[in-house]
């Protein structure tokens, strides 16, 4: 009986101890629901999605041209498109695009079919390649008015400070009274 106290008061301690150690914290857990939420309401759209969505409330449209074998496409995927902040502010001004450059889908638009063309081991979607102007480099966000017209194009990597301030520069319309440079300095 003697050895059995001590075990038993051993287990109580370590129960005690288990169950503050382990709970999982509130505040951490609320938080990652709220972050599971807000992803779950950014909506990355396709080009035919963001093309009816805008016939109906005309936004600007971001296209985020890239391919599934670019490292720095998916770099930016993981660490500046999944941004609350980002997110927040994509949804409220754009429709966001995600466009795979080298897609063998046809995409309709405006009277015209653009397709998949075919370039060896790799092909290139003849969509990308207007929007692109024809100079391929990914990951490169396209930024459309309401009338998919092309206000800019902008090649490369960018961080969440970087993207940010591109996207407040178009869809804050700075971009009608002062250019990239002077705006880019402030």
């Amino acid at each position: 009986m003697k050895r059995i106290l001590p075990f038993a008061a051993l287990l109580l301690l370590a129960a005690l101890i288990f169950s503050f150690v382990v709970r999982p914290d509130k505040a951490a857990a609320e938080t990652a629901v709220e972050s599971a939420a807000a992803d779950a309401e950014f909506k990355w759209y396709t080009w035919d999605e963001a093309v009816a969505a805008s016939a109906k409330s005309p936004k600007k449209i971001m296209v985020d041209v890239y391919t599934d074998w670019c490292g720095w496409c998916k770099r930016m995927d993981k660490s500046t498109f999944s941004d609350e902040g980002v997110q927040a502010f994509l949804k409220d001004k754009f429709y966001a695009v995600k466009l795979d450059a080298e897609q063998k889908e046809d995409i309709n638009f405006r009277d015209y079919t653009f397709k998949w063309v075919d370039q060896g081991r790799r092909g290139v979607h003849e969509l990308a390649v207007q929007l692109l102007q024809g100079r391929m480099s990914y990951p490169s966000i396209v930024y459309l008015n309401e009338d998919f017209e092309i206000i800019t194009t902008s090649p490369g990597y960018k961080d969440v400070g970087g993207l940010m301030k591109e996207l407040t520069f178009i869809g804050d319309e700075h971009y009608l009274t002062t250019d990239w440079q002077q705006y880019s300095q402030q």
